[in-house]
């Protein structure tokens, strides 16, 4: 089936149709979608701050769990140590956070926050805020909770 690709408010953006073919009713590539205008939404509302959506939940994660170790925060946030690694780095040179070596395992590093990172976090969070009521406007609160249940259900089931 042809459509149009859609604009933000979801309708076509004047684009040249695409037949999407089977990928159309796929879920895995309507969630990849979805995940993408999620990510650029909340990147709109978070432009000023001059981060981007995955590393606010870095920042949660470990304001959420002082001295949370980098092989934890990676399984919480579903990211490759690979790819942690360079975004903590840039977070302890911009101040944001601590790396502690634990005194068992010098190659373990635990994390915590700074007031700087304490301080980016509150106004990241400002900025999720409203993108959770943009979403909710979308999902619907009455299937909210449904769907976030077999959102995590995917994850587990498939992660």
């Amino acid at each position: 089936m042809a459509r149009p690709p859609a604009s933000r408010n979801g309708k076509s953006n004047g684009a040249e149709p695409v037949d999407y073919g089977p990928l159309e009713n796929w879920i895995g590539f309507n969630l990849r979608l979805a995940q993408s205008a999620s990510f650029a939404s909340f990147a709109r509302l978070s432009k000023e701050i001059g981060e981007r959506p995955g590393r606010m939940a870095t920042l949660r994660l470990i304001g959420q769990n002082p001295g949370i170790s980098q092989t934890a925060l990676s399984r919480a946030n579903g990211r490759d140590k690979s790819t942690l690694t360079p975004l903590l780095t840039d977070f302890a040179k911009r101040g944001l956070i601590r790396r502690t070596r634990t005194r068992g395992d010098r190659r373990t590093y635990r994390l915590a926050l700074t007031p700087a990172g304490d301080r980016l976090l509150g106004q990241l969070t400002d900025c999720a805020q409203e993108h959770e009521r943009d979403l909710d406007r979308v999902v619907g609160l009455r299937d909210r909770a449904r769907f976030l249940a077999i959102l995590r259900k995917i994850t587990a089931e498939l992660g």
